[in-house]
């Protein structure tokens, strides 16, 4: 009788232990999402975006990067401009004036730091890209993984130096990536703008899906218009990026979030406000 009992214990155990698993793996996995403000500017040309469209018309650009908070950790996707541009009263003047004047209203650290987030808390991280407007904090963060493709990492920066330190640790990717492996945050392949461009789809539990574009598009009209930016590395993947996104757009029935999209971040919640 006590076997009995013992064998039914055993199997009733087991069969909690089986659907409290379930229940965990069901669980929403994004939980919030923060819009950061990671840099603002003027773009002096913005034709350098929409080639013979708006010749010598200037506008003004944001640069966003975002913390999710996921069952599983934080998770941080673009660093943005580097928080030495705060303090700099004239902010960062671009070689090229068609380009952007950044400025940095607000650090990373401290928007971070009111949302009572430390660099050592995030358990993972990646870039759209490895233009300076989106890795510039790269290493405020310095023992955390960062995702990026592998064509990307292996792209020679200025005088054939490194992207990143070599000591950073690193998952060079080879396509598209489930980053928490529930299908609630993929990192999607959409080169073009440089060789391992990457955009971000995030699924939250009432807002539904949204992609960060990264600069795989820079504003709303250079989306609507399929335009290719002169500075892009490749224009046929490009296109094909482009409409991968749409493609996924429908399917997901998600937003776009288009990163230096000023007219388009003025409508959102920013940080400490959240999307959930």
């Amino acid at each position: 009788m006590k076997r009995a009992i013992s064998l039914a214990t055993v199997l009733l155990s087991a069969a909690l232990s089986v659907d409290i698993g379930h229940a965990q793996t069901g669980r929403p996995g994004v939980e919030k999402l923060y819009i950061l403000n990671c840099g603002e500017g003027v773009a002096g040309d913005i034709s350098r975006w929409s080639p013979g469209v708006n010749e010598g018309k200037s506008m003004d650009f944001v640069d966003n990067c975002y913390l999710i908070r996921h069952a599983q950790g934080w998770f941080l996707w673009d660093t943005g401009i580097a928080d030495a541009v705060a303090a700099m009263p004239a902010g960062l003047a671009p070689a090229d004036p068609k380009a952007t004047h950044w400025r940095r209203p607000k650090t990373l650290a401290a928007q971070l730091d009111e949302l009572g987030v430390k660099p050592a808390d995030l358990k993972g991280m990646a870039v759209s890209h490895t233009h300076p407007d989106h890795v510039g904090n790269v290493e405020m963060f310095p023992a955390t993984m960062l995702y990026v493709q592998k064509a990307e990492y292996e792209w020679p920066a200025a005088n054939n130096q490194p992207r990143f330190k070599p000591e950073h640790p690193v998952t060079k990717l080879e396509g598209d990536h489930d980053v928490f492996g529930d299908g609630s945050v993929t990192i999607l392949s959409t080169p073009g703008h440089t060789p391992g461009h990457q955009s971000l789809l995030v699924k939250l539990p009432k807002t539904g899906a949204v992609i960060l574009s990264g600069d795989a598009v820079h504003f709303k009209a250079n989306w609507d218009n399929r335009g290719v930016p002169s500075m892009n590395v490749n224009k046929d993947q490009t296109l094909a990026s482009m409409q991968k996104l749409s493609e996924m757009l429908t399917r997901e029935k998600a937003q776009l979030w288009i990163n230096h999209d000023k007219a388009q971040r003025d409508t959102l919640k920013m940080s400490p406000m959240f999307y959930d």
